[in-house]
């Protein structure tokens, strides 16, 4: 759905869904870093995890649709188990390891890169050919990311907290891996999702378990896993879905996920008081530029495999 015609007012509620999702997602990275105030990694994505399997689950159950989901997950357990170990289990253990480590401006803006990584993956996965304008695209992108890893010190390569920027950069080749996965799922989105999820809590459990990461809770980060739960795994997910649906232009939707890291970087400026570098605005512009140059021509059908997808180079 490219350039479908529809009514005004249908595709202004598409605008407005796609907005309330780029709001979600600018909110996302400053909630990350004040949670991981409280609770380890782990414990945050453990804890989020549940509050987005509530709310999915109450979605579902309100749409009638929760009665099949038990024969559903039998017939299709592999991809669960498979999904779910990508997403949520590993990409955000990883992505707030990063946070952890990173100024929020920094790990966000190394964040959108994951478009470009989806792209890069598909190359050998799903055998797509590498066009001109993206591999200059990628020149661009990572350009950005030795800006922002270096804080400008390109000629000195000295860099400030490298492990934090290969975490962050391994984030995003886990939810391209995701995506490309997610096109063979031909199961409902929501109900993927919510399946998915519940494999991930599983295997999350698991894991603070062997870990002892649930012997000593500060329960003051319940509330940002919650946030986090219901902004970012959750109600921005449906608002992308609906956006999508409704709208006669994907690409119209699309670009506004670049409206993201700008009203990101002023909460985390406002409420998380870091001091913006000028790195990270050079940094963070050369991959929206490099974004952008990926959009020319004709898009990959990996990337719009998912309506969530589009929004991730987006949502940190």
């Amino acid at each position: 759905m490219t350039g479908t015609a529809v009514e005004p007012l249908q595709q202004r509620r598409a605008d407005l869904f796609g907005l309330g999702a780029v709001l979600c997602w600018s909110t996302v990275a400053t909630a990350f870093k004040l949670s991981l105030e409280y609770f380890s990694p782990a414990q945050l994505v453990l804890f989020a995890s549940l509050f987005s399997w509530l709310f999915l689950g109450g979605l579902l159950a309100w749409r009638g649709e929760l009665t099949g989901l038990f024969s559903q997950f039998r017939q299709h357990w592999r991809i669960s188990l498979l999904l779910g170990a990508l997403n949520p289990t590993l990409y955000y253990l990883v992505l707030f390891q990063a946070y952890d480590q990173l100024p929020a401006q920094e790990a966000q803006a190394l964040n959108y890169t994951w478009a470009l990584t989806l792209s890069l993956l598909a190359v050998p996965l799903l055998g797509h050919r590498l066009r001109p304008i993206e591999l200059i695209a990628a020149l661009v992108c990572y350009s950005g990311v030795l800006v922002i890893a270096t804080r400008g010190d390109l000629l000195g390569l000295q860099f400030d907290n490298l492990t934090g920027v290969l975490l962050a950069l391994a984030s995003t080749l886990i939810w391209a891996l995701y995506w490309i996965l997610n096109t063979r799922d031909t199961r409902e989105p929501v109900a993927s999702l919510f399946m998915n999820v519940s494999v991930g809590i599983l295997l999350l459990l698991v894991y603070c378990a062997l870990t002892g990461e649930l012997s000593s809770l500060d329960w003051r980060g319940l509330w940002g896993a919650g946030y986090v739960g219901l902004f970012e795994m959750g109600l921005s997910f449906v608002f992308w879905l609906l956006a999508m649906k409704l709208t006669g232009s994907t690409a119209r939707i699309a670009n506004l996920i670049f409206i993201s890291p700008l009203l990101s970087l002023v909460l985390i400026s406002t409420i998380l008081d870091e001091p913006i570098l000028a790195s990270t605005l050079v940094g963070l512009g050369l991959i929206l530029t490099g974004l952008g140059l990926q959009r020319l021509g004709a898009p990959k059908p990996a990337a719009q495999t998912s309506s969530e997808s589009s929004s991730k180079a987006d949502r940190q």
